[in-house]
């Protein structure tokens, strides 16, 4: 047995060569995990509590301990983390940390793959596919298997690549991904295993991968070449790892690999933030952690530098009632005496908009910046009323959960197809339309828009009291033709004896009829869209007039942006307005004020996380209300409208959200808002 022997350290941390004092710097949880001994360690770092701060520190003791920076590894999930770490590091300590190996588990992979590719039959100068060429791979290889649709609507390129990625980063086989998340895709199974297999093989022909294999190639590399994982733990002799709890299986394999013998990996997270698990994270990673490792210490880090103590007794008290979670309790830094969280209760979604628009309007008035001001939802719909409300009150806001309500695609879908039926000279609207059948490209689309035009209908200003008896004459190709006729009954439906239907049951036919089932072969957000559309024919209950109704809808679709609108501009914008957003796309930012609206059962917590049953994925959505409380620094208001008016079935009455039960009354103060 060999005889273990070890070179000293080239210098002390506690005088160390960045001069650094640690434990006056840090507060003592951070110090404690920033100086621990090496071998496996979990710090838990809960909201607030300068996680990055702590990673920082930790590279640079580990430098200042006489570490080679070509000896660290530092894995982050964005590029503009590993930036801002390595920012840090070179600010805290003077010397040169070029060989430091930083970046998200992907850049890592491209790097390692760069030198090594060839042991896995791709040459060193392989491509690699962004979305959009793996949807034109994707679409080859499908049109290739000469896959018989037979009048059926065959998953698009974008969602196939979404089902194959969650795939390949969960371990799940394609059967049980399409059982638990698109049943409606089952009867593809076959067919999709074969594009499967022939997109693999065509990725090896064309020496090209697509960002998962990145991660997956990588760790087939190291699983199946021992000299190369033993080279790379060698290399790496200290792994750090960023966000730890959004690691999803393939990801934590990877780390696991690339850890010596000595187990010298720090992982940083905060389990009671695992939002991610629709896109494949695994929060048993990070609870399980220490059965892994057994060895490993674990540090807790508790001291919140955001929030005042009003908002974080709020968030220890919304987290708590989980079971499966690391026990902690974030601590104040700042002192109290601030306004208590209020809980809002509104009559219906509109009171609410009003609300928030009063609010935010005096806030400003106040002097808060408007950048300062986030309001937070479960649901992207969730924003339709409320971003309305800012608009008519010219209240500048921008959105970091997608597009504005009205400028999504699925939305701009419906309208066409009202907007043609309404204004049958509307080529634009008449070519998206089309578009959106099986076979139909913008050639068809063309040659049909003409066949329009030269026929009786096309030509008249009038309403046509039958669409289907002039377009179901016009020639499609084999593969549309039960589609197009499906659509042309269905703009029967619209304007039936040339009068028009009210505009939320033209949009229920244009869902019920032709748009459902093209949303379920086209997009991995399925069910988010349907609900966009079930709210857009909500708000067309308010209306009587399909003229005034459509006028609305482009008076709310902002203007297209100006492409040489430079970067100053739009920095300045955002400056300007406030923040909506999703709290997923929230996560890790912080605002002086946050508004969580929509706080009703089904709505938050979700309708389907409800009817599930299933207790993990309760207490994600109960995760996910604990990030979007714990966003707020000063000022927090809980909202919710006690009745919610829904189309065909009236107006029903909603119950306050589940997750505001676990909420001492004493934690919030409740407001009466009524109107003039």
């Amino acid at each position: 047995m060999a005889r273990e022997y070890k070179i000293s350290s080239k210098q002390d941390a506690t005088a160390g060569g960045s001069g650094i004092d640690y434990a006056a710097e840090l507060n003592e949880q951070q110090y404690a995990a920033v100086s621990s001994k090496p071998g496996p360690a979990l710090v838990i770092a809960g909201a607030g509590s300068g996680k990055t701060r702590t990673l920082t520190h930790r590279v640079a003791y580990l430098l200042d301990k006489g570490v080679d920076a070509g000896n660290i590894l530092l894995l982050t999930f964005t590029n503009k983390a590993a930036r801002e770490m390595l920012e840090r590091v070179e600010q805290l300590v003077p010397k040169d940390i070029a060989g430091l190996w930083s970046g998200t588990f992907h850049s890592i992979g491209n790097r390692i793959l760069r030198k090594h590719a060839d042991d896995l039959g791709f040459t060193r100068s392989f491509s690699i596919l962004d979305r959009d060429d793996q949807k034109s791979l994707l679409s080859e290889v499908v049109k290739g298997l000469n896959v018989d649709t037979g009048g059926r609507r065959f998953p698009k390129a974008d969602l196939l690549a979404s089902i194959f990625s969650l795939a390949e980063n969960t371990y799940e086989s394609i059967e049980d991904i399409l059982e638990c998340r698109y049943p409606h895709l089952e009867e593809w199974l076959e067919e999709i295993k074969k594009v499967s297999q022939s997109y693999r093989k065509k990725k090896k022909e064309t020496n090209s991968m697509d960002f998962d294999d990145l991660l997956i190639l990588t760790l087939k590399l190291l699983q199946e070449h021992e000299d190369l994982r033993k080279l790379y733990q060698r290399k790496f002799r200290h792994v750090l790892v960023d966000e730890y709890q959004d690691t999803n299986k393939v990801q934590c394999d990877l780390i696991d690999l690339l850890v010596g013998e000595d187990q010298n990996l720090m992982v940083v997270g905060d389990d009671a933030q695992s939002i991610y698990s629709w896109r494949g994270a695994d929060v048993d990673n990070i609870l399980g952690f220490k059965e892994k490792y057994h060895d490993a210490q674990v540090f807790k880090i508790e001291t919140n530098y955001r929030s005042v103590p009003e908002v974080l007794e709020l968030s220890n008290a919304a987290i708590r009632p989980n079971r499966t979670q690391y026990d902690k309790e974030l601590k104040p830094a700042r002192e109290g005496g601030a306004m208590t969280p209020a809980l809002v209760a509104l009559d219906d979604p509109s009171l609410q908009a009003e609300f928030l628009a009063e609010r935010i309007d005096e806030l400003i008035g106040e002097g808060v910046k408007p950048n300062e001001i986030a309001i937070l939802y479960r649901a992207h719909y969730h924003s339709m009323e409320i971003q309305m409300e800012l608009t008519r009150r010219d209240l500048p806001f921008q959105i970091t959960s997608g597009l504005r309500f009205f400028e999504q695609a699925h939305i701009k879908d419906v309208s066409a197809m009202i907007r043609f039926v309404v204004n049958g000279r509307d080529e634009v609207s008449f070519k998206r339309m089309a578009l959106l059948l099986p076979g139909i490209g913008s050639k068809t689309a063309d040659n049909l828009w003409q066949a329009w035009l030269h026929s009786a209908a096309g030509r008249s200003v009038e309403v046509p009291e039958s669409f289907s008896n002039t377009l179901l004459s016009f020639r499609v190709p084999a593969k549309a033709k039960d589609s197009w006729e499906q659509l042309c009954h269905t703009l029967d439906e619209l304007a039936p004896e040339g009068k028009f239907e009210r505009p939320s049951n033209m949009i229920f036919s244009i869902l019920e009829g032709v748009y459902e089932d093209y949303m379920r072969a086209t997009f991995d957000n399925y069910e988010h869209r349907k609900q966009d559309i079930e709210q857009l024919m909500q708000y067309g209950e308010t209306y009587e007039d399909i003229l005034e109704f459509l006028a609305q809808l482009s008076l709310m679709s902002s203007v297209d942006g100006d492409p040489a609108q430079d970067k100053n501009q739009q920095q300045q914008d955002e400056a300007e307005s406030v923040m909506l957003s999703s709290i997923h796309q929230a996560k890790g930012l912080e605002w002086k004020v946050v508004f969580v609206v929509w706080l009703a059962d089904g709505m938050f917590p979700n309708s389907r996380v409800l009817d599930s049953g299933d207790n993990d994925m309760f207490e994600e959505e109960r995760r996910l209300f604990y990030v979007a409380v714990t966003r707020a620094k000063d000022q927090l208001y809980l909202t919710y409208p006690m009745t919610n008016p829904k189309s065909y079935t009236g107006e029903y009455m909603t119950k306050p959200s589940r997750f505001l039960e676990a909420i001492p009354t004493e934690l919030t103060e409740e407001w009466e808002v009524s109107t003039w």
